[in-house]
């Protein structure tokens, strides 16, 4: 049995670059992670909205609605405010942003998908 399969909650990744999008996706779901995607802060607001993610992997720096929109966005409503965020930017302020925004963590890009796998672990 890999890793994530003992889970059946999902994780939401929210990343515009769809080339991006995918690589982490298909690593989150070979480590048997279930995966929603969202291309922007207003779709990953509707999906933890309605699918109840048990973590965000967040992007900052995204059209429609940023990053920095939707964890503040999130952090008003209160079905979707105690699920945990990470963000992953390349932002040269990100860590100062994941700190502001109460996120529990921060991923430089590119992703060091061991790092990636690392924060995961530690929450579940």
């Amino acid at each position: 049995m890999r890793q994530g399969e003992l889970y059946s909650q999902p994780i939401l990744l929210v990343e515009d670059d769809a080339d991006s999008r995918q690589m982490l996706s298909t690593m989150l779901e070979w480590q048997g992670y279930s995966v929603l995607t969202a291309a922007n802060g207003m779709e990953a607001f509707n999906i933890a909205t309605t699918r109840s993610p048990w973590l965000i992997i967040l992007d900052l720096m995204m059209p429609v609605m940023s990053g920095e929109e939707f964890r503040k966005a999130q952090l008003a409503n209160k079905s979707i405010r105690s699920i945990p965020v990470l963000v992953i930017s390349a932002h040269h302020d990100a860590p100062q942003i994941a700190k502001r925004l109460k996120a529990e963590g921060c991923i430089r890009k590119p992703v060091n998908f061991d790092e990636l796998e690392a924060f995961i672990s530690q929450r579940r």
